[in-house]
């Protein structure tokens, strides 16, 4: 049985992980006969956020606490994770990740990638273990990854970063995957497009699928 790690960093799509696409990799990981492991920080999120009035609100949660939510329970701080204990790792995405474990929507093209994930990265790549992202997880992989060519759907503004930075942005509708196979990375766009939930569970589906088949 292939086993899959999954970097979550809170429960939320404006101030953690999109749980639309947290829960459907993990269900389309299981669908495909595989396992997975979620892990996440042990650090306070960027901000907390009112889902319902996006309005940030006067509060402190933790990412590791809040992706728990999503885990029910069953979640790893990121320091346990090694890559050779894994066949393959998933970023699923959100606005809170792009705070919370990279900075772009704090710093924008001058963004930096937490350390520890950073490192993450190399090591699945190091080891040619298949990487996937999500929405706009694809950004910090290029940013981590020189030269990788990622989905950004078919938004401009980070298509140009990562063209900026010396990857490549590949445009893609729902339902498409992104598969650099020199550095072995798989993307897809989900809610960087005008996505409904079946679209991000499909997403999700054909990523798992063609990491799979790049696991056989």
């Amino acid at each position: 049985m292939k086993k899959f790690a999954i970097i979550l960093n809170g429960c939320g799509s404006n101030d953690g992980s999109e749980i639309h696409e947290s829960v459907s990799v993990m269900y389309a990981i299981d669908r495909h006969n595989a396992s997975y492991q979620i892990f996440a920080p042990d650090q306070n999120q960027y901000q907390v956020v009112n889902h319902l009035t996006k309005e940030v609100m006067p509060e402190q949660r933790n990412c590791m606490v809040e992706a728990a939510r999503i885990a029910r329970g069953n979640v790893k701080e990121l320091g346990e994770l090694k890559a050779a204990d894994f066949d393959a790792l998933i970023f699923p995405g959100g606005a809170g990740s792009a705070r919370n474990i990279f900075t772009y929507l704090l710093d924008g093209e001058n963004f930096k990638v937490d350390g520890r994930v950073a490192q993450i990265i190399r090591d699945f790549h190091a080891a040619s273990k298949p990487i996937g992202a999500m929405c706009i997880s694809p950004l910090m992989i290029a940013r981590v990854i020189e030269g990788a060519t990622v989905t950004m759907g078919q938004d401009p503004k980070t298509s140009a970063v990562v063209e900026k930075m010396g990857g490549h942005a590949y445009p893609t509708h729902n339902g498409e995957v992104m598969h650099d196979s020199r550095n072995h990375l798989f993307s897809v766009p989900c809610y960087m497009l005008n996505a409904r939930i079946s679209d991000i569970f499909e997403d999700a589906n054909c990523l798992v699928e063609a990491m799979m088949e790049e696991l056989k």
